[in-house]
């Protein structure tokens, strides 16, 4: 009400969804019969540090062939923020040593029967590695 008598021209009053879940019945009816309207601000949370022309930059140069890490040196960005604002499923770490047919060749023969130390010799792969593979 101090508010409507300093500014009687109000017509709208924004305020956060939090606080108009709280107003009672009784004031939002007496403020509509004055012509006063109360909504929520539907917009939550912090605002984005970054925007679209930085996610499209980290893009490009993904697909140019640039590393997360070198992007982070060339952007001035921590590794973190690049790994997040990639739109291609990147995985940290080391690449995988061996394709995702030759994993399903080791399974394969382990299937058929073969024990794992001739797949290892049949395959040049190490015996560990073997194990590790079927373990999946």
């Amino acid at each position: 009400m101090e508010i409507l008598e300093e500014n009687p021209h109000i017509k709208r009053i924004k305020c956060p969804s939090s606080l108009y879940l709280r107003i009672s019945k009784k004031y939002l009816d007496v403020l509509s019969k004055l012509g006063v309207e109360v909504e929520p601000v539907v917009k939550s949370g912090r605002p984005k540090k970054y925007g679209e022309l930085e996610v499209k930059l980290i893009q490009k140069m993904l697909n140019d062939g640039s590393n997360p890490s070198e992007i982070s040196e060339k952007l001035n960005l921590p590794i973190k923020t690049v790994y997040y604002l990639k739109e291609t499923p990147l995985r940290r770490g080391r690449k995988p040593k061996y394709t995702p047919e030759t994993e399903e060749k080791v399974k394969r023969l382990y299937d058929e029967g073969l024990r794992v130390k001739k797949i290892s010799e049949k395959l040049g792969i190490p015996l560990r590695t073997v194990y590790s593979i079927i373990k999946k």
